[in-house]
């Protein structure tokens, strides 16, 4: 694997030269080591291995526990004595008996902090709960699933169905598929280590009927994020080059505000409708947790008395309608900060090792290559702003 990287990256490199060399006539050559090479592909490898961890472990396995969390109350009982009233000492025993029989005991409840309100209190739960890699539970299952449904919409996409409208379509059909595997990552992660393997843990065929079409909303708002914002950006770069003929300045002007815009529909999208159902789907698999699994955090099992058994003649599982409206204005702006904590440490990751990546790189080939290879970015985006350059 490492010699083929490395091969794809020297490629690259002799493919810029022979770019440079083709077109401006200079005979510069950038001269990169293969210790350097490999350098700058590990710090790559790093980036994105931690990035993998930051979305993995808080982005799906801490979300998963939000969206299912139901904060427990603990009840207070609390009742006067003969010792409350001022008048005690001067009252009969007769009489403090018959007192002692009127008073009434008061109950309060008192709402528990969830535990999943921050991300410290919940990595903090998960280690206490099943060890220092309690964060990558499921993390076996979750690879599985993903790399069953990259073969599946692969095969189908290249071999049955080629057109490019097709691959949507051949995603939501994976997603479909393994929709029991993918419930079955969300038990292994909502509840406590079991005696049974990951593969036994997988639910009947009858669980389907509950979970497919839930399955299916998410599989199409998933799609949906990816190739409505897709279709957007093709329209608007068409329009650019168009528009750059014409009016540069303009153009420029108009593909900033289109971007912004694209952004604005994409945030949209995933707010609005990817969020609402992933919590739908991951609390109607939720609710079909077996009896015999204890859940890591607590939750209602019942959603107040929604889901009505299957020995009693109900599904097992809670309604679509249900799953989302019993998920609360509280824990719905607790999901809404748990991904935006996840979005801005992920920008800062990226901002840390982009540093960390320039730095190398203007290290390892020398700072005279380093500005050459940037004043030809430079002119790149001039003859682009010039008209010279179609996207």
């Amino acid at each position: 694997m490492s010699a083929a990287a490395h091969h794809l990256v020297s490629r690259a490199i002799d493919v810029t030269k022979e770019h440079y060399k083709a077109s401006d006539g200079e005979k510069t050559v950038y001269e990169v080591s293969g210790w350097a090479t490999m350098l700058i592909l590990a710090t790559v490898v790093l980036y994105l291995a931690m990035l993998s961890v930051i979305s993995y472990t808080y982005g799906d396995v801490v979300a998963t526990l939000t969206m299912i969390e139901t904060p427990t109350a603990t009840a207070f009982e609390t009742e006067f004595t003969d010792s409350d009233e001022v008048d005690a000492p001067l009252i009969s025993q007769d009489q403090k008996s018959e007192k002692t029989k009127l008073v009434e005991a008061d109950l309060f409840l008192v709402k528990q902090k969830p535990i999943t309100s921050k991300i410290r209190t919940t990595m903090k739960h998960l280690r206490a709960q099943e060890g220092p890699l309690a964060r990558f539970r499921g993390l076996h299952v979750s690879i599985i699933y993903h790399l069953l449904h990259g073969a599946i919409v692969g095969f189908f996409s290249s071999q049955v169905i080629v057109h490019p409208l097709a691959r949507p379509f051949i995603a939501i059909f994976a997603s479909i598929a393994l929709c029991r595997l993918q419930m079955t990552w969300t038990h292994i992660v909502i509840s406590k280590s079991s005696d049974k393997s990951w593969f036994r843990r997988i639910p009947s065929r009858t669980a389907v009927r509950n979970i497919l079409i839930p399955t299916a909303v998410f599989a199409i708002a998933e799609q949906a994020t990816i190739y409505v914002p897709g279709a957007l950006f093709l329209l608007a770069t068409q329009a650019f080059n168009e528009e750059v003929n014409e009016n540069a300045g303009r153009a420029q002007n108009i593909a900033v505000l289109e971007m912004f815009l694209i952004g604005l529909i994409s945030i949209g999208i995933f707010v609005l409708v990817v969020i609402p159902a992933d919590v739908t789907l991951k609390r109607v698999q939720a609710s079909m947790l077996p009896e015999e699994n204890e859940s890591i955090v607590p939750f209602d099992r019942t959603f107040a008395g929604k889901v009505k058994p299957e020995i009693l003649g109900g599904s097992g599982a809670v309604s679509m309608f249900d799953a989302w409206k019993s998920f609360d204005r509280s824990a719905r702006i607790r999901l809404m900060k748990l991904y935006l904590k996840v979005f801005l440490v992920s920008i800062f990751t990226t901002i840390i090792f982009a540093m960390v990546f320039i730095g190398e790189v203007r290290l390892l080939v020398g700072g005279d290559t380093f500005y050459g290879i940037y004043n030809k970015g430079q002119d790149s985006l001039l003859a682009l702003k010039g008209g010279n350059l179609k996207l």
